[in-house]
């Protein structure tokens, strides 16, 4: 079920989905498919984004490499990057053939590569070249466009430059805007620093959905944990005890309709665990539902052995047949290594999947011992209380 959020765009209806909406990031040599079939198998509901792929990569590349995915990926988002509206447009009637439910537009990363291409960050500079995009590609698919973008860049005042923006892709008909809510600094900062450095503007995203109650914000930068990011919602949108503290809202404007965490679910990625208690399904819309739990746990994390060994089994099933057609284990595994923080057996989990997993001819029994080692100990300190 998509539930429109903004019903005011100038260029068609907007097609988004339903508010809440929890996302995982786009990042460069992260949320590949190996990734992405991973965070589904411990989040139902949660969006998932591919890494940016740049639109001329799939106008003239292996289409198939690109934009070939798991069906169990969805809902799944492609990221573009570009600045040609031609290209642009015709990249997501490629993509949308491809099955993706959302294509998502660049607009906020800084690195050097990305300026070269002009796109990224540094289009916060031409927001009718952006709207131009937009409106191209609603043109051509039928599914959502999105933006994803700074509140700023450089010497930019964040108060004009992103509420031109969002005015500008709103009327092209964008169907959501997530915005990160930092400046990035083109020259003198790397990526590393432009996500670290610059101040959180969390205001001035809630100041921008109170002025634009129709379209679907989002909101992405420095979200660590699940009950921070919760906070920036409305609380009535969320099951009852959706969230530990009080909404952003009172404050500083109005509660947002979405949150993406990045490096935090990538790095600690048992946190997606919990997303399902708490958002709809964005294409089903099926109702939060928190996992079954039967004690297995360490105070903290409490699902079930069934579910972890659940998911043990099925990314080792997808490891056998990611090395049967040509591929190792360690394309898969190192974006598993984050599971289990705080666990016991987290370590040994750590140093399996660091080590073993490298050897050439590793197969999936890797995924088997090290799930292994966190069940014993697991076990061990329960028999022990």
């Amino acid at each position: 079920m998509m539930e429109s959020v903004q019903t005011d765009g100038k260029r068609g209806e907007n097609r988004y989905f339903k508010a809440p909406v929890f996302a995982v990031a786009p990042m460069i040599d992260w949320t590949d498919r190996h990734y992405r079939f991973f965070a589904r198998q411990l989040s139902s509901h949660a969006l998932l984004y591919t890494e940016m792929i740049v639109a001329d990569a799939i106008l003239r590349g292996d289409r198939e490499k690109l934009l070939g995915h798991d069906a169990s990926e969805h809902p799944v988002a492609l990221q573009l990057g570009g600045s040609d509206p031609a290209k642009m447009a015709e990249a997501a009637r490629i993509a949308e053939g491809f099955g993706y439910d959302e294509i998502n537009m660049n607009v906020g990363c800084p690195s050097d590569r990305v300026q070269s291409g002009t796109f990224g960050a540094c289009l916060m500079q031409e927001p009718a070249l952006v709207a131009d995009c937009i409106a191209a590609m609603k043109a051509a698919v039928k599914i959502p466009v999105t933006v994803k973008c700074r509140i700023g860049v450089d010497d930019q005042d964040p108060e004009v430059a992103l509420r031109d923006l969002v005015q500008r892709v709103k009327d092209a008909g964008t169907d959501a805007v997530w915005v990160h809510a930092r400046k990035a600094w083109l020259k003198g900062l790397s990526p590393r620093e432009n996500r670290e450095i610059p101040p959180l503007d969390y205001g001035l995203v809630h100041r921008l959905k109170a002025e634009n109650a129709n379209l679907f914000i989002g909101l992405n930068g420095g979200l660590q944990r699940l009950d921070q990011a919760l906070s920036h919602l409305d609380p009535l949108s969320l099951p009852t005890g959706g969230t530990t503290g009080t909404a952003a809202e009172p404050a500083c404007g109005a509660p947002l309709d979405g949150v993406m965490l990045g490096r935090a679910a990538y790095h600690d990625s048992g946190l997606l665990t919990a997303a399902d208690g708490y958002f709809v399904h964005p294409l089903t819309g099926a109702e939060p539902m928190p996992v079954d739990r039967d004690g297995f746990s360490d105070h903290d994390h409490k699902l079930s052995l069934d579910f972890w060994s659940g998911i043990r089994d099925a990314m080792a099933d997808y490891a056998a047949a990611h090395i049967e057609n040509g591929g190792r284990l360690i394309h898969v595994t190192r974006h598993m290594v984050g599971l289990f923080q705080g666990w016991p057996g987290a370590r040994r989990y750590r140093q399996i999947l660091s080590t073993e997993a490298t050897r050439k001819d590793a197969g999936p029994q890797v995924i088997h011992a090290a799930f292994d080692a966190v069940f014993e100990a697991v076990t061990a300190r329960q028999a022990a209380e």
